[in-house]
């Protein structure tokens, strides 16, 4: 195999495995991009339907972090954050996301030990006639082969997931 070869081979195997998913949302970019970056607006729509929101912290600046915590209806806990890598308000938003303890520190998934830690997330909100395209695109970082083969085997309960709090993200959109 060639050295292009090989370059060609892990664009190929990286596309494969990236999670994408792309909402139309009727609402300025704008204002979606402020519900994805304003603490007071995420505390209204982030998370899975039924959870209780904590925003432990929300420094959005490059190196900064979004660090929270979801109280499911059965009374479970899960922490998660974002540290930020980019922000182009109100096109793109770059961050590294992971599952946290409380106190922030990286941890496993708690429900699929061979999760990767860290998934890079690119956020990209394109307006037309006041309706605003949102694109995720989602890719295991620093990941061993076994985790990035359990994020793309992830990626129909990753749909399922990111479908549900996208509604509620719509629905706030509406009253917003």
């Amino acid at each position: 195999m060639t050295a292009r070869d090989a370059e060609t081979s892990a664009i190929t195997d990286a596309a494969r495995r990236e999670f994408v998913v792309t909402r139309v949302l009727d609402a300025p970019r704008e204002l979606v991009f402020k519900a994805w970056t304003e603490r007071e607006r995420l505390m209204r729509w982030w998370g899975p339907k039924g959870a209780v929101i904590q925003i432990r912290d929300l420094d959005l600046r490059p190196g900064g972090a979004f660090h929270y915590g979801m109280r499911a209806p059965d009374g479970h806990d899960m922490w998660g954050k974002w540290v930020f890598r980019e922000i182009s308000a109100p096109e793109r938003l770059v961050f590294i996301a992971s599952f946290t303890d409380e106190a922030g520190n990286p941890i496993r998934n708690p429900f699929a030990l061979d999760w990767p830690l860290e998934v890079l997330s690119t956020l990209t909100f394109a307006e037309q006639e006041g309706r605003t395209t949102l694109t995720m695109h989602g890719v295991p970082l620093n990941a061993t082969e076994q985790e990035r083969n359990a994020f793309e085997g992830g990626h129909a309960s990753l749909r399922q997931g990111w479908t549900g709090t996208l509604d509620q993200l719509a629905d706030y959109l509406k009253s917003a």
